[in-house]
């Protein structure tokens, strides 16, 4: 558990809350390494329903009780025979069977097949057929007769019992992602429920005597909480069970009891408070209960992101603005939920198109930013740290290297999709 991360606001009343430069700006390349270094995937497991395990990981092998077809099956409807009976068959030359019984979905059949008779068959397989000619091939001739106007050989069109999944055969493994697929296997065995592991769960808070949560009155010098919407919705789409938190005012002893709140969760990530400003109090409480990996990247936006162990467990502090925040979540914050959720790394999806208009970069920051698609080539979308449309109207980012300060017009860049 986080704990109580200050016994009393007593405990840290003589923190030094006076404005702080960063002294220990890393790169971003340093920061990913400290962040996979941390993530420990999560251990806690839970039972679902089958409806409910999509996109879930499994948290053990599950091995199929039965043979699937549980019995041999027709995979075409048409006419279970004996191949031999069809041979030299064809439309000049048609063969005629005497049809002895009649199979429809659910039912098994009663009677064996001999030599010139066949069944009309839907699914399974009456004993002494070994072919199945389909329904096209073929003419009914009065009510217990039907012209074979094809040749088919043994074992044509016929699913044996177990030919998908042979009982005692692993139809999931321990790490497998559920995909439909594989829920689909598990449907096939009859598992009407499965293993997996828990999604992790993750506390959000916004900071700030300025933050109020939209439906409330907005009183002069206030705005709305922006920060717990767009990480809930980054946690949720990243296998994360998001929890959020009233926002927290910036006193030492709102903080404290904000933290403690958070105590159950498996991850916390809180916005505001984490830059060099005189009220930044979130560095002092990590200071006095925790272990700080982190505080500080060159990048743009999101510099000033940190990252801390409070009570053994991680804990992010992201930037205010909006748009830092949700930057900053996807390129951090989205790989370290998804190794905690073990799920695998996401795939991205990146274009290749000219570049629309000149963009100036900062010296000596790696920079995300975010452009619109339009007519085949990418336009600036960045707007500043504070404005959120500078994510809710791009499609994607660029990355522009620390050692790169322009990129000229009709240069090729790689776009990568939100």
């Amino acid at each position: 558990m986080l704990g109580h991360f200050l016994s009393a606001t007593s405990a840290v009343s003589a923190l030094s809350v006076t404005m702080r430069p960063f002294t220990s700006t890393i790169s971003l390349v340093e920061a990913r390494r400290r962040l996979d270094a941390a993530a420990a995937p999560i251990a806690r497991t839970e039972c679902v329903s089958l409806p409910a395990a999509a996109g879930r990981v499994a948290a053990a092998d599950v091995s199929s009780p039965i043979d699937v077809p549980p019995f041999a099956r027709s995979a075409m409807d048409g006419y279970a025979v004996i191949a031999a009976d069809t041979r030299g068959a064809s439309r000049a030359t048609p063969v005629r069977l005497r049809i002895v019984e009649r199979l429809y979905t659910g039912r098994m059949p009663k009677t064996a097949i001999a030599r010139g008779e066949c069944s009309e068959i839907a699914t399974a397989l009456p004993v002494g057929a070994d072919a199945v000619i389909m329904v096209e091939e073929t003419a009914k001739e009065g009510d217990e007769g039907v012209q074979m106007f094809a040749t088919v050989p043994p074992g044509q069109h016929i699913g044996r019992r177990g030919a998908d999944i042979a009982a005692g055969a692993v139809v999931v493994r321990k790490g497998d992602l559920l995909n439909p697929g594989r829920i689909g296997a598990l449907a096939a065995i009859g598992q009407p429920d499965v293993e997996v592991y828990a999604q992790p769960r993750v506390a959000i808070l916004s900071t700030g005597n300025e933050v109020v949560e939209p439906g409330q009155r907005l009183e002069p010098g206030q705005i709305f909480d922006v920060n717990r919407f767009t990480l809930a919705a980054v946690v949720a789409a990243h296998g994360g069970v998001p929890e959020p938190h009233h926002p927290a005012h910036d006193t030492l002893a709102a903080l404290t009891q904000a933290l403690d709140e958070c105590a159950d969760a498996d991850i916390v990530v809180f916005s505001g408070g984490s830059s060099v400003g005189e009220r930044d109090l979130i560095v002092d409480l990590i200071a006095a209960r925790g272990e700080m990996v982190f505080h500080g990247i060159a990048v743009k936006p999101g510099k000033p992101t940190a990252f801390a162990k409070v009570a053994g467990k991680p804990f992010f502090g992201m930037p205010g603005n909006p748009t830092s925040c949700l930057s900053n979540s996807y390129v951090l914050l989205v790989p370290f939920l998804r190794a905690i959720a073990r799920l695998p790394v996401l795939p991205e999806r990146v274009v290749r198109v000219p570049l629309g208009r000149r963009i100036a970069s900062p010296a000596n920051r790696h920079q995300f930013y975010t452009v619109r698609l339009e007519g085949g080539a990418a336009f600036p979308a960045f707007k500043g740290s504070g404005d959120i449309t500078s994510l809710s109207q791009a499609d994607g980012y660029i990355e522009i290297p620390a050692d790169q300060s322009v990129i000229e017009p009709g240069t090729v860049v790689e776009v990568t999709l939100f």
